[in-house]
């Protein structure tokens, strides 16, 4: 796999950093309506949102205790699902000690099948930290909370979105339908937060698109991009997800706005 900078983060910071996000989900959705609507998530209510999650984590649970080594046939695993739904949350907050066993236990370096560019097991710690992450997020919001992600792990997340976009296309086929130019976007970490000063550019080209190499102090200066999009970490991560619009005060945005569009009408899934 290849190293951008900080990225990927050490694997027991996923370790680690799922078990509270998973927690924080948990308690934002306790107590709270399962019949509410997620704003981020159409057609989905709070109860829809909890059985994903925890489904979710208990599926990658199961790949990784069985280290498969080709593309599942199904999802079919044992979910252990309450009667009703008001006890949904506990659900969730039952199953952390079980995810944390096969975590704790499991090699991150082992070969193992994964949809994206990583085919350790490692990509699937970190793809369930920022699963659980933008879910936590959208249980949050719904309820009327203002969420807060930690600037390092927002960083990450924009590095893994980016990182394994372009093998995205088994379920979101739209990706592979992202073609240009030879244009260019830059996402561009600002402000106070530790990421500052970190950027991401992508290329479209005839073939598809792709994630550029870093620029190191030992390279020239790359040729300015089409677009540009600024912001915090976490605005970037939430921006790439479809939770924010690049049009709202929070990014400074420079380029073609048109080139801009193309990408969130790909990349939205």
């Amino acid at each position: 796999m290849t190293s951008r900078a900080e990225h990927p983060l050490p694997y027991d910071t996923y370790r680690q950093a799922i078990e509270r996000e998973t927690l924080r989900f948990a308690e934002a959705v306790t107590d709270a309506d399962p019949a509410s609507a997620v704003p981020s998530c159409p057609d989905w209510n709070l109860a829809d949102l909890t059985r994903h999650v925890g489904a979710l984590q208990r599926w990658f649970s199961t790949l990784l205790t069985q280290l498969v080594q080709e593309p599942p046939r199904n999802r079919d695993v044992e979910l252990g699902l309450p009667e009703t739904e008001q006890e949904y949350a506990d659900w969730v907050a039952a199953g952390v000690p079980q995810v944390a066993a096969v975590l704790r236990t499991t090699d991150p370096q082992a070969a193992m099948w994964a949809w994206g560019e990583d085919q350790h097991a490692r990509f699937w710690a970190r793809r369930m930290l920022f699963e659980t992450l933008l879910h936590r997020v959208d249980a949050e919001r719904a309820v009327g909370r203002e969420p807060d992600i930690d600037a390092a792990l927002a960083a990450d997340g924009v590095d893994e979105f980016l990182v394994n976009l372009p093998y995205a296309g088994l379920f979101a086929p739209a990706v592979t339908k992202l073609r240009g130019d030879g244009e260019t976007i830059a996402f561009r970490c600002a402000g106070s937060d530790g990421a500052t000063g970190e950027e991401w550019r992508v290329r479209l080209d005839s073939d598809g698109f792709r994630l550029l190499p870093r620029v190191g102090s030992d390279t020239a200066e790359p040729e300015p991009p089409t677009a540009a999009v600024r912001a915090q970490a976490a605005d970037l991560l939430l921006l790439l997800y479809g939770r924010r619009s690049y049009q709202e005060p929070a990014f400074e945005v420079s380029g073609e706005a048109t080139l801009l569009d193309r990408w969130f009408t790909h990349t939205a899934f």
